[in-house]
């Protein structure tokens, strides 16, 4: 082995160790690369142009890139959500109309976290909320510890797999660069270009799969043990009054978020929005939710500014409203003079949302919250490309492919390999340093082979990593149900829960494996993708 391949070992063993020690991840890769820039430059083995190619590369795949743009509105629109208690309204409705089944609280539970993962994203707050919620509720009526936290837990990590999912844009935007360069590589001069759209399609299959088989384990143990998952007596369902009451607390509460994530996702999957443009439409529809729910008395303004923005993406997948045209059509601009009218109705609600919030003091909390993920994101980011620069410049992508190719198995054995490794980092890393520190090294290695589907391998690794997420005894998602636990469930509960849902996991990620068409054939329909899976 040379100096430099053994440079690039012991860069990777440093930075192990420095975030084992406990650094912060993205002064600890930017550092470790200036170290080993500066000792590969010293032997001989290192040219200081990869370094000096760092600021070209921030402007053209960060600060001009974008698909990034989503990453702070997506946040911004989660936060916004979580704040404004539409998870709190959502449990709280979903078991008055489940509560009655046995296993009912259990089935509302995967719900509700399916629902809050197509809207917020954000898993540490839905296994938090979930957690001061719903958990107390199925314990005081009689659920098994370890099942309600299972299912709190499995519940809370949706939000990594169904989009819009933050991980799937950060992977989208991380190997979109990557398939094209390793198709390239291997003679295909014109790859097909992936998308975070294809992605987000790609990743909605499996999604849905999987939030089946957690309902089914759901009904099958409310079956088998029906003492540790029991309905809810009539008196405590909701029903005291009638079905009317609960007819309008059900869409009261659950129309509003549905509403947000069919705009969100299907302008999306339409071909209407780009995903950027989607998640500033998810903002602004979290925005109007959020100043309804504060001053519900007042409607009026929301309601306008809500039938502004659906009139605006209809009148723009409709009508052609460029204004630079030498002629304009009689019906273009009748649509010209509606969207003005739309447009004049969704700022006087907005303006009216973002009053209403200040006063409430949620906006600034919200900012707060919105600018300390997004800054995190984007300076891990930074680091993790001059990482990856100085890895790459001291042969490290020759040392990944020798790697991925001396495994048994072949393509899959080196599959497997990349996969476990992301599996076992997720137990100290979050999904997003995995996801830019990981993802540049092996996609290039993992993509370079003819009909090898990108879409496949990033709902692969979302999937993966969110698995890491339940994975006793260092899962995230675990410490975050601890720390709002309340009396009486101890660590053994939280761990003995997940176990089935992890075994669920497994097992759905093993039919993604054994068959890409359930992550390629919707973004084939829906986009005409030509992904056609692995060898």
């Amino acid at each position: 082995m040379d100096l430099a391949a053994s440079l690039d070992l012991l860069m990777i063993l440093a930075l192990c160790a420095a975030l084992l020690i406990g650094f912060p991840v993205a002064f600890t890769l930017a550092g470790i690369a200036l170290i080993f820039a500066g000792l590969g430059w010293a032997f001989g083995v290192f040219d200081m142009i990869f370094v000096a190619a760092l600021p070209q590369r921030l402007f053209g795949a960060i600060i001009w890139n974008e698909v990034l743009l989503a990453v702070p509105l997506f946040v911004f629109m989660g936060v916004m959500l979580e704040r404004s208690k539409v998870a709190e309204d959502l449990l709280e409705t979903m078991g008055q109309l489940f509560g009655r089944l046995r296993g009912g609280l259990g089935i509302c539970v995967i719900l509700v976290g399916m629902l809050l993962a197509a809207s917020t994203g954000v898993v540490g707050a839905t296994v938090v909320t979930m957690g001061l919620i719903a958990l107390p509720t199925m314990i005081k009526h009689g659920y098994s510890k370890s099942l309600a936290c299972g299912s709190v837990c499995a519940a809370g990590t949706l939000g990594q797999i169904i989009p819009p999912s933050i991980v799937l844009v950060i992977l989208g935007d991380q190997l979109s660069s990557a398939y094209i360069d390793a198709q390239r590589g291997i003679g295909n001069l014109s790859p097909e270009p992936l998308s975070v759209g294809d992605l987000f399609a790609g990743a909605l299959l499996p999604g849905c799969l999987l939030v089946a088989l957690y309902l089914i384990y759901q009904i099958v143990v409310a079956w088998r043990r029906p003492l540790s998952a029991p309905a809810i007596a009539r008196n405590e369902g909701g029903d005291g009054e009638g079905n009317r009451a609960l007819a309008r607390q059900v869409l009261v509460a659950l129309v509003p978020p549905v509403l947000l994530i069919v705009g969100v996702l299907g302008s999306i999957l339409a071909g209407i929005a780009t995903p950027s443009e989607a998640a500033a439409i998810g903002a602004l529809g979290a925005l109007l939710l959020a100043g309804h729910r504060t001053h519900a008395e007042a409607p009026v303004p929301i309601l306008a500014a809500a039938i502004g923005l659906l009139g605006l993406l209809v009148l723009q997948s409709a009508f052609d409203l460029r204004l630079h045209r030498a002629a304009i059509p009689t019906a273009d601009m009748l649509a010209m003079a509606a969207a003005m009218v739309a447009c004049a109705g969704l700022l006087w609600g907005v303006a009216c949302a973002i009053w209403r919030l200040w006063q409430a003091g949620t906006l600034r909390a919200v900012n707060q919250a919105t600018l300390d993920i997004v800054a995190m994101i984007f300076v891990i980011l930074i680091g993790a490309s001059l990482f990856s620069l100085v890895f790459r410049g001291l042969g490290g992508n020759a040392l990944v492919e020798g790697a991925l190719a001396a495994m048994p198995g072949g393509y899959y054995g080196a599959l497997i390999g990349v996969m476990l490794v992301m599996f076992i980092l997720g137990f100290f890393l979050d999904f997003i340093e995995i996801t830019l520190i990981v993802v540049p090294l092996v996609a290039p290695a993992l993509l370079a082979t003819e009909g090898v589907s990108p879409v496949w391998i990033g709902v692969l690794m979302a999937m993966n990593l969110q698995t890491s997420f339940l994975t006793p005894p260092f899962g995230f998602a675990l410490f975050y149900l601890r720390g709002v636990t309340p009396d009486g469930v101890r660590t053994a509960d939280i761990y003995k829960g997940v176990l089935p849902f992890i075994a669920i996991q497994l097992f759905a990620l093993g039919l993604l494996i054994a068959y890409p068409g359930l992550a390629n054939w919707l973004p084939g329909v829906l986009f005409g993708s030509d992904f056609t899976g692995t060898q």
